[in-house]
């Protein structure tokens, strides 16, 4: 932290979850998407149906295919909603909607953040930073405020929240050294929601050199004892999931892992198969080659064969996947006890992006998995918040085609505009007048401005909007995801110590270590 960080009257925080509690009961009534009913049918499958059809009813498109803790959560749930409206939990009630289940589901949401909001204050904590300074207040407004987490839960609906909040205490519990704890969170979590798994790697690393490895070469303790400990809290949370489930295990894994949905999503995530995506298309249109298959820009899940380059397939998505995250791992390995939290920050943030940059089926959503862990890292060095601001500039636009409705047009500005103003703002207090880019970049932010002039006004006045329909995603998609390459390679190269041509300024004025260590000595 800042060795002198700017001292406010008061801490803040509940204040700011009072706020962003009546931020999001405020959003209640806005339209939502699909997820709103694949949720209500979940709920209805584990309240109507026995534990051993749970994974193969079918009679929605939306069949479940969350771990099992979730589907426990859902359960949980429906036994409170059959108080509220029983025929929400009726498996043939496709797209029921009444008012109450609207409240109830929307309340359900904004309910299970409690647990986003404990991760957040206990990570705040194991930072080091002080309550009521600058930095505690930024970091809670950023955090508690999240406009990712606004957009996708409490907008286009779903759980992200409280599954959030259990990796923000994995997180914190990892940084204070309590690595069972810390292991046994993330267990948890991975039995919540599965795409967390790309997250294991760093974990896994750390817990290996720290813990493992540090027993019994500090500590005099045993090894193979530690790594056994290791196994047996991190196994039981599996093992109480899918023990129910032992014979339908092959049943689960092909709902959990749907390699038949293609490469992309209907809407590309901005990675590099976008930027794949659109080359392919141009070299089409170029070459005069047209698909023999399904089109990339069909706009449905699918399995899609380019036309021009390479078709992907899984396997090499996994191997880039595992070769990107390969590098960082090894620099968090061999890194110092004493700066091992800011590196294992990085290794989380990197890995998540590798996943997102060359993963398969990647959603748009799973930005939040790169964004939110950086925001942690935003408040302790200059430049890990310079490449923030970069990434949440592409990132959190990159969701504005969740919100695809016209009404939901001037909350996704507002509230985008807003947060992008607010972080700036909080970063230039924290960092002394935070100047951090060079003018290529603030031309690429700015460039955003241009994307709904197109899709709001231009097409319509050039009647594009009908002729190109898929124009204004393909623009999105693309944009964003030259940005989100551009943060992947500047701050991959940044975290591993490989100098660039300087573009910002000097570098962080703190660091984790300090402010944490002095705040040990005063306990």
């Amino acid at each position: 932290m800042n060795p002198n960080p700017m001292i406010l009257k008061k801490d803040c925080f509940w204040q700011l979850v009072g706020i962003s509690t009546g931020l999001k009961i405020l959003l209640i009534p806005a339209n939502h998407s699909t997820d709103f009913e694949v949720h209500r049918n979940w709920l209805a499958i584990t309240h109507s149906l026995p534990l051993n059809r749970w994974y193969f009813e079918d009679t929605s498109e939306w069949t479940l295919d969350y771990p099992p803790f979730f589907a426990y959560f859902e359960w949980l749930l429906s036994q409170v909603a059959r108080f509220v409206d029983p025929r929400m939990l009726i498996v043939e009630n496709l797209n029921y909607e009444s008012k109450a289940t609207l409240y109830f589901q929307r309340l359900s949401v904004t309910a299970m953040d409690l647990i986003y909001v404990l991760g957040v204050r206990s990570c705040l904590s194991a930072l080091g930073v002080v309550k009521g300074s600058q930095q505690f207040f930024a970091g809670s407004l950023l955090l508690l405020l999240n406009v990712g987490l606004i957009f996708v839960d409490h907008i286009h609906f779903q759980y992200n929240g409280f599954m959030f909040g259990i990796l923000l205490l994995s997180i914190s519990a990892l940084i204070r050294q309590r690595f069972l704890w810390s292991a046994f969170a993330f267990a948890v979590l991975l039995n919540f929601k599965h795409i967390f798994l790309y997250l294991a790697p760093p974990f896994g690393v750390y817990l290996l050199r720290f813990y493992c490895l540090e027993q019994a070469n500090v500590k005099g303790g045993s090894f193979w004892k530690s790594l056994f400990k290791l196994l047996a809290v991190g196994l039981a949370p599996f093992v109480v999931s899918f023990g129910p489930f032992w014979n339908q295990l092959p049943q689960i894994m092909s709902r959990l892992f749907p390699f038949n949905r293609g490469l992309t999503h209907a809407y590309w995530a901005p990675n590099i198969w976008a930027l794949y995506n659109t080359a392919d298309k141009v070299a089409a249109n170029v070459l005069k080659k047209a698909s023999a298959g399904p089109s990339t820009t069909s706009g449905l899940v699918q399995q899609i064969d380019h036309s021009v380059l390479p078709t992907i397939t899984p396997s090499m998505t996994f191997g880039l996947t595992i070769v990107f995250m390969l590098p960082i791992l090894l620099k968090l390995f061999k890194s110092s006890k004493k700066q091992s939290p800011l590196m294992f920050l990085r290794a989380v943030v990197l890995c998540a992006c590798s996943s997102f940059m060359f993963g398969w089926h990647v959603h748009e959503k799973a930005i939040l998995m790169c964004l939110i862990p950086l925001s942690l890292l935003t408040l302790v060095n200059r430049e890990d918040a310079r490449y923030a601001y970069i990434l949440g500039i592409a990132g959190y636009f990159s969701l504005f085609p969740l919100l695809f409705d016209i009404d939901l047009y001037v909350p996704r500005y507002s509230l985008y505009l807003s947060y992008m103003a607010m972080l700036y703002g909080q970063l230039y207090r924290i960092f002394s007048g935070f100047k951090g880019f060079h003018w290529l970049e603030w031309a690429y932010m700015l460039g955003f401005i241009a994307i709904p002039l197109y899709e709001h006004i231009i097409s319509r006045l050039l009647g594009l909007h009908i002729r190109l329909p898929f124009m204004p995603l393909l623009l999105t998609s693309t944009y964003s995801a030259l940005g989100v390459v551009y943060f992947f390679g500047r701050y991959y190269l940044y975290a591993m110590g490989v100098s660039w041509p300087k573009v910002a300024a000097p570098k962080a004025t703190a660091t984790y270590s300090s402010s944490a260590k002095r705040k040990r000595k005063t306990k």
